[in-house]
């Protein structure tokens, strides 16, 4: 006889394998009389267009630098614009805007005459919140400390990989910070995280940020505002910027049940 799996005359398998299959999904949050539903009341999304070429700015980024002029910097008379891009000279620049929680683009490139080794070689730095660096380095065949090569979260964490790409040969960082949260007495609440990729690769995913990054002394923190100012290090070296754009990160609205 030619049983239907709705028909009347399940076997007792069958019948066993349903209520065992509902069972699951009740578990998993969805109950067989329909649909489950968190009970949040999420905000609509902003809707954001994307830039039509990688690296380009979306349409809520705050564009810091198009080429053309570093007015959106703290000191930016003393680099030189050429060409569409800056040259890190004099002492470093700091953004006039103050920023908390971000997405960073910042395109970079080290001097294509190969002068130097080491640390002293395309040396720069972008100072999250003008305290956590993430370091700009020529890092190609170029021999250093791990923790202070390109892309190393300053003398804390070495990048996943090396990612760098050849003396004077434009590079990119797409930095994804999430600020350090103080209390109103100064104690440390939450540390700070970093992802970074470079040239498109993951080279810090979600790095613990241990406090203020330098060169003599461990990281410490030391409590700051919610938002600050970061910074495009000068350490000798003609480092050229083009393309800087940065986005906040909002908090996401919700009503919970």
């Amino acid at each position: 006889m030619k049983l239907s799996c709705w028909g009347t005359n399940r076997p007792r398998f069958a019948r066993v394998a349903m209520i065992s299959c509902a069972v699951l999904v009740a578990g998993a949050g969805i109950v067989s009389s329909g649909e489950w539903v968190s009970g949040i009341r999420w905000a609509e999304p902003v809707v954001v267009t994307p830039g039509t070429n990688p690296g380009d700015p979306p349409s809520d980024a705050l564009v810091l630098f198009d080429g053309k002029s570093l007015d959106q910097f703290q000191g930016g008379d003393k680099w030189v614009i050429e060409n569409g891009y800056a040259i890190a000279k004099g002492g470093g620049i700091s953004s006039k805007e103050s920023f908390g929680d971000c997405q960073l683009h910042i395109e970079w490139a080290t001097p294509e005459k190969v002068e130097g080794k080491g640390q002293g070689r395309g040396n720069s730095g972008v100072y999250l919140m003008g305290q956590y660096e993430i370091q700009i380095l020529d890092s190609f065949e170029n021999p250093t400390y791990f923790d202070g090569q390109a892309g190393s979260l300053y003398k804390t964490k070495p990048p996943l990989v090396n990612a760098s790409r050849k003396p004077g040969e434009w590079q990119s960082y797409d930095i994804i910070f999430n600020a350090p949260r103080f209390s109103a007495e100064g104690a440390l609440l939450k540390p700070g995280y970093v992802t970074v990729l470079h040239n498109g690769v993951l080279i810090q995913n979600h790095t613990e940020i241990l406090g203020m990054t330098a060169w003599d002394s461990p990281p410490k923190y030391k409590a700051h505002a919610p938002k600050a100012p970061f910074q495009l290090q000068f350490h000798g070296n003609p480092v050229r910027f083009r393309n800087i754009w940065i986005r906040e990160i909002p908090e996401i609205a919700a009503e919970r049940p």
